[in-house]
């Protein structure tokens, strides 16, 4: 028993993987790619799409929001994770990233659940408010620039319904958010919404501390 969560040391985080990772072979071959990129950290790691996937699947999640795509790696993760007929509405601005997750996207056969929309995040959401699709989606991910969270969060409260959950991601900063030394715009930004969602009655929450901390917000 413990009254805190373990302190995961390279061996226990081994272990984790080895006996709970059920990783698609498209969804390691695409992580093995992204590996290779200078940009690498940005993705999430196996054990969180594993999570998520099975929040969709717990959820019965049909209609899904992305915001920040990067090589295609939590996209997949909650398309595989989709019945046939969902749809995953996925947010970046950049195609060269982008480029990367289709044809991994296609090998799973799954590219037909995702709509890719390139562009800023804001802009796609307040499109799908304006077309009247506020409360209907069931999920949303948020894993983009630290500075536009906030916003990201509140367009996303007002397209899910009421259960719908949103998944917010790197609220720990790598820990810096409890260091009050580290005063950077992006972690700055990321205390003030974990203090706001906190506080948020709009929401039940839990922050949980897998990979770089994820906040669950589910809508009341």
């Amino acid at each position: 028993m413990s009254r805190r969560s373990l302190s995961l040391t390279d061996a226990v985080y081994e272990y984790l993987l080895d006996h709970s990772l059920r990783e698609h072979p498209v969804l390691a071959e695409l992580r093995e790619k992204t590996a290779a990129l200078e940009e690498a950290d940005m993705q999430i790691a196996p054990e969180q799409g594993q999570f998520m996937g099975l929040l969709v699947k717990l959820l019965g999640v049909r209609r899904a929001l992305e915001v920040g795509v990067f090589a295609g790696y939590s996209a997949l993760s909650v398309a595989l994770a989709l019945p046939e007929d969902g749809v995953l509405v996925a947010c970046d601005i950049s195609r060269e990233w982008t480029d990367i997750a289709r044809p991994h996207w296609e090998a799973a056969g799954v590219a037909g659940r995702i709509d890719l929309r390139l562009g800023p995040a804001n802009d796609t959401l307040n499109g799908l408010i304006d077309a009247g699709e506020g409360g209907t989606y069931d999920f949303a991910f948020i894993d983009a620039d630290k500075l536009g969270y906030d916003a990201y969060y509140e367009r996303c409260l007002t397209l899910l319904r009421p259960g719908g959950l949103v998944v917010i991601d790197n609220v720990l900063r790598d820990g810096r958010v409890a260091d009050e030394s580290v005063d950077d715009e992006e972690t700055v930004a990321m205390r003030r919404l974990n203090r706001k969602i906190l506080s948020d009655d709009r929401v039940d929450m839990s922050m949980l501390p897998v990979a770089d901390g994820l906040t669950l917000a589910q809508k009341r």
